[in-house]
């Protein structure tokens, strides 16, 4: 439609409800009180309309589109998502894996897996697991360095050493806090580059061990202390969109993911399993 077919139209519309939907003033225009109360309704509806007619396509196709956070996805999640596509030969799995919270409304991505407190408006959140870290190196840092009690990782070259995890760690170790460091370090995006880091022999960073069940059991990485760091508040979370619960490869996923991390529950404390509050 062109501009003045537009603006057509939303005169038509404020015609009919009796009420200004903007506000035009100095060249510019604004959505009215009016036109900021219906928004989210409208927005919504529209999505849904656009969510239906995609799922359309998506669903007959039978591609099944996870977006998850990059050190999950490209650790745990990729090495056992053949596992789902063996149980589900006729559906495709298209996997991305970033940082950012995806938006469902704008992308074609079927499920996410997020990190957070797990209220997301408009979308169903089905807990898995608290986040949890832990100080992980290679065996020749450790020794190197001889790392024998927590308090000697204050003396040692620590990735992003001021994040506030280290912080929580410490304490939870007994160690007495340490002042923030002079020097911020290096801090990388993903558990995926601080592996790298470590196994270079660079130092030790907070790690997720479940991610590295592999690397620790072959010795090339080493989780000194069993002391761990489990977030209070953050865990990670399976969302999609509500209006697509029922959907059959959303719900063959989810049911899929909840026996696979099962699997892991009896090598994790029970305080993992239990939603943040």
């Amino acid at each position: 439609m062109t501009q003045a077919a537009v603006s057509y139209q939303v005169r038509q519309l404020e015609d009919r409800l009796g009420r200004a939907l903007f506000v035009r003033e100095k060249g510019r225009v604004h959505l009215s009180e009016t036109g900021r109360r219906l928004l989210p309704a409208v927005s919504q509806a529209f999505a849904a309309m656009g969510e239906a007619f995609a799922s359309l396509g998506s669903d007959e196709a039978e591609v099944l589109t996870i977006d998850a956070a990059t050190s999950f996805g490209g650790t745990w999640l990729s090495a056992r998502i053949g596992g789902f596509q063996l149980a589900y030969p006729d559906l495709a799995v298209r996997m991305a894996m970033n940082n950012a919270l995806v938006d469902f409304d704008t992308s074609n991505v079927d499920v996410a897996i997020r990190i957070g407190k797990g209220a997301w408006p408009g979308l169903r959140a089905d807990f898995l697991m608290r986040q949890y870290l832990a100080p992980i190196a290679s065996p020749a840092f450790i020794a190197e360095h001889d790392i024998r009690e927590p308090a000697d990782l204050l003396r040692v070259q620590r990735l992003a050493p001021n994040d506030s995890w280290w912080a929580e760690w410490f304490a939870a170790a007994g160690v007495e806090t340490p002042p923030a460091p002079s020097r911020r370090g290096i801090e990388l995006d993903s558990q995926l580059q601080e592996a790298s880091a470590v196994q270079a022999g660079f130092g030790v960073a907070m790690m997720t061990p479940l991610y590295w069940q592999a690397e620790l059991a072959s010795g090339r990485m080493v989780q000194p202390f069993d002391t761990l760091y489990v977030s209070a508040s953050s865990g990670m979370w399976l969302v999609h969109r509500e209006n697509r619960v029922g959907v059959r490869k959303i719900e063959r996923f989810r049911e899929w993911l909840h026996a696979e991390i099962g699997k892991d529950r009896h090598i994790l404390p029970e305080a993992l399993w239990q939603p943040p509050t």
